[in-house]
């Protein structure tokens, strides 16, 4: 049976398109060196190469509209005394960036105003640019640098002295010391940049409290004797990495940052293949990127219950040694475009790999390009070091495909994309309780009723029997039906086995705390939900007059066999309904049991 059934998302049919060779970034020299990192960073703005430079280290810029071929010579950021290992662009500046070198020394450089890499001027009179800021406290090669997603002139650098430490480039000094006590793999921030992830080669994972000089958790990581890498999902409270078995199996995994001490679900094994998996994590889609290094296959999964769900793999046949991805809001949505990816080619030139949804409509896609982070911090380095937690403000990306430039977006930023189903639960809650008031209110139309009871018989059964059909679909939901003859629909209710439960338990304490196993005052706030069969008080009066003192008051008033027969067939009906209704408020309680059984160990 699980044959038959695909599961369902919108990112199943996500496709990886290539470049042609003369739309690439060509005739280039990225540095060869063997250090661990990337090699290249990109923003909307440019693209940043570690360069094989004779002389000392330098990296090269190239503004992302010029492809093509470049020159033979182009105007380098030189200044490194040894080659240039790890660039990072500054998040909320996209004309600053960072580079740590193996001469134990940080750089910060600003891209001049309408830089090219064709100036039109002879090759002997290009000039290379200088750096305009440099951080000195470590005593060996520096190998990552990563500025704070949140903070504004915060950057962690990790280096061969088996530290990290935290810097204010405004200040110009190191203000935080981590001691991993071993060289670093990788690192990540949090999303509210006040935690750290880093992986390292006593095959540790730490999660720091920074600002503590402190680690939060620490766990034993991948056991394999290769590199791992570390990512942070977002907003989430998650972690995922990517390492080596001892066997030297690539695997991935997820981690909870609140209980570290395993990953969630072991460690998933993805192939023997012996290059480092480069994960990047896409936040708006929650997809998460696996980049080969020295493959040419970027392969890609969405999460989904705390669980990695394989989507699809672009496939090349020319390997990669760095890969960089495009920050959100410099994606191309008028090709539905979700994240695009630059590879290095034989570090020789540069591909860009489009990764696209295919769909036909031209309108701006609000389910797959949700509000992103702007470029606005949101605190200064200061009040960052004072303690102080907070997301970035967001922006619309509807603005930025409309061409009405960066638009912020409120009320967003301080909610993580993990909780952001719960108000709308929360919305639902007041509203089936609003009409419970009107429950006594209608209690004193008996007293117009003697006429009209008859024709309103009529209506109650069939609503009935539609309330009963529609509690009966809402169980069937959680089961597996092979009767439906569509495979998507089957799909889609496994797709959101967890998050519909929660809506309807929302609505089921109303109903169980009003009366556990008594059924009249079930059906009158049920009924009452729908506008015109309201007048639903006629079930009611007769499940509260059970005791035959009805009859004689029906029969006073219309004396018909007719009315007794149909106030029987009314007690049969009610009997039915009572035990159907009981059998589904008992489903509905073992549901709700068992999501808040989910809901404890998500917590």
């Amino acid at each position: 049976m699980s044959g038959r059934f695909v599961r369902s998302s919108k990112y199943r049919h996500v496709f990886g398109r290539s470049t042609r060779k003369e739309q690439c970034y060509d005739n280039l020299r990225i540095s060869r060196n063997a250090w661990d990192t990337n090699l290249i960073k990109v923003n909307p703005k440019h693209l940043a190469v570690n360069w094989e430079a004779g002389g000392g280290g330098a990296f090269a810029v190239i503004p992302l509209e010029e492809r093509g071929k470049l020159p033979e010579r182009i105007p380098l950021f030189r200044g490194h005394t040894a080659v240039v290992l790890d660039t990072d662009w500054n998040p909320f500046n996209d004309d600053l960036i960072a580079s740590g070198s193996d001469d134990g020394k940080v750089f910060l450089w600003r891209v001049p105003d309408n830089f090219t890499v064709r100036p039109d001027v002879e090759a002997d009179d290009v000039q290379d640019i200088a750096p305009v800021g440099k951080l000195s406290g470590h005593p060996k090669k520096i190998g990552h640098v990563l500025f704070n997603p949140a903070a504004e002139n915060v950057l962690a650098t990790a280096s061969g002295d088996y530290t990290v430490k935290i810097w204010d480039i405004e200040a110009g000094a190191p203000k935080l010391t981590l001691n991993i006590g071993d060289i670093v793999q990788s690192q990540s921030w949090s999303a509210n940049g006040s935690l750290l992830v880093t992986t390292s080669r006593d095959k540790k994972l730490r999660i720091w409290d920074v600002r503590q000089e402190r680690p939060a958790h620490e766990s034993a990581g991948h056991s394999g004797a290769k590199n791992s890498r570390s990512v942070w999902l977002g907003e989430r409270d998650r972690i995922a990495t990517t390492g080596f078995s001892k066997m030297s199996d690539r695997q991935l995994a997820l981690w909870d940052i609140r209980a570290a001490r395993e990953p969630i679900n072991g460690f998933k094994t993805l192939d023997s293949i012996s290059g480092v998996c480069m994960p990047f994590w896409d936040d708006g889609t929650n997809c998460l990127y696996l980049a080969g290094r020295g493959d040419g296959n970027i392969r890609y999964f969405e999460l989904e219950n705390d669980k990695f769900e394989f989507l699809s793999e672009y496939k090349s046949a020319d390997p990669q040694r760095g890969v960089a991805f495009m920050p959100k809001r410099g994606v191309n949505m008028h090709e539905n475009e979700l994240t695009r990816a630059f590879k290095t080619v034989n570090d020789g030139y540069i591909e860009p790999v489009s990764f696209i949804v295919p769909r036909r409509s031209e309108n701006f896609q609000d389910d797959i390009y949700h509000p992103t982070i702007g470029v606005t911090p949101a605190m200064s380095s200061s009040e960052w070091l004072s303690g102080k937690e907070a997301i970035p403000p967001k922006i619309s990306m509807a603005s930025l495909y409309d061409g009405n430039g960066l638009e912020e977006v409120s009320g967003v930023q301080e909610k993580p994309t993990g909780a952001m189903d719960t108000p709308s639960i929360k919305v639902d809650e007041p509203e089936p309780k609003k009409p419970e008031p009107v429950a006594p209110k209608a209690a004193p139309a008996p007293i117009p009723e003697p006429t009209p009871e008859p024709t309103r018989v009529a209506r109650p059964s069939p609503s009935m029997k539609e309330q009963g059909a529609s509690m009966a679909a809402m169980v069937n939901k959680f089961a597996d039906d092979e009767e439906e003859a569509a495979p998507v629909e089957d799909d889609d209710s496994s797709f959101e086995e967890i998050p519909k439960p929660v809506e309807r338990s929302a609505r089921s304490p109303v109903t169980e705390a009003s009366s556990p196993r008594v059924s009249s005052p079930l059906r009158p706030k049920e009924i009452e939900t729908k506008p015109q069969p309201a007048p639903a008080v006629t079930p009611t009066q007769a499940q509260a007059q059970t005791p035959v003192a009805s009859s004689p008051a029906s029969e006073n008033s219309v004396p018909t066999t007719t009315v007794s027969k149909e106030i029987e067939e009314i007690k049969s009906l009610i009997a039915e309904q009572t035990k159907t209704i009981a059998a589904q408020a008992q489903q509905v309680q073992t549901l709700t049991a068992e999501i808040e059984a989910l809901k404890t160990k998500l917590n």
